[in-house]
């Protein structure tokens, strides 16, 4: 439902041209926009930030989604099939292009890169201040690639500090899927 309300917004596609389209997939490489001002003639303010975010949207959920050309064509039923079959065009010419940009920005998030990690779980039977503990604890051993410099990482947790970690994890991982 999402993807067909996505979809369904180019009907304002009008009489646009392939120019327009590389222009948008120029955007979302991170390179120049189309601007408003070339074609302020065809579309008001309201149709053309509606056209750039439903391009945008749509080169985007068809890469990560590996949407097939018959979809596309499908999610494209608004519009006149010339105009489908430009956006398909170029769509498809620069698919490989729009997944590294969105690889890249995904991976720029952050220059430090998870390269192994290994794991013990011990049980603290007593501290020095309490003579009976038995608290499980996890040692967690990170080996992060920063800047191409390899660094061990060791952290010691008990069982809410990883259930904070695990939750934090989840929702990283959250954010970065919804980037793609």
């Amino acid at each position: 439902e999402e993807q067909r309300r996505l979809f369904g917004a180019v009907n304002v596609f009008g009489s646009s041209s392939p120019e327009l389209c590389h222009r948008v997939v120029d955007s979302l490489c991170g390179r120049e926009p189309p601007h408003r001002g070339d074609y302020s003639a065809t579309w008001s303010l309201q149709e053309w930030l509606q056209l750039l975010d439903s391009l945008t949207a749509l080169f985007r959920l068809a890469v990560v989604n590996n949407i097939s050309d018959e979809v596309v064509l499908s999610q494209l039923s608004d519009v006149s099939s010339s105009q489908a079959e430009v956006v398909l065009s170029v769509l498809r010419a620069r698919e490989e292009e729009i997944r590294c940009a969105l690889l890249d920005r995904t991976n720029s998030i952050s220059s430090a890169t998870l390269q192994d990690f290994d794991w013990q779980l011990k049980l603290a039977l007593s501290s020095d201040k309490i003579s009976s503990l038995h608290t499980p604890l996890l040692s967690l051993s990170l080996d992060v690639r920063e800047n191409g410099v390899l660094r061990p990482v060791t952290l010691e947790m008990n069982r809410d500090e990883l259930g904070m970690l695990i939750s934090s994890l989840e929702s990283a991982n959250k954010v970065v899927l919804q980037l793609k």
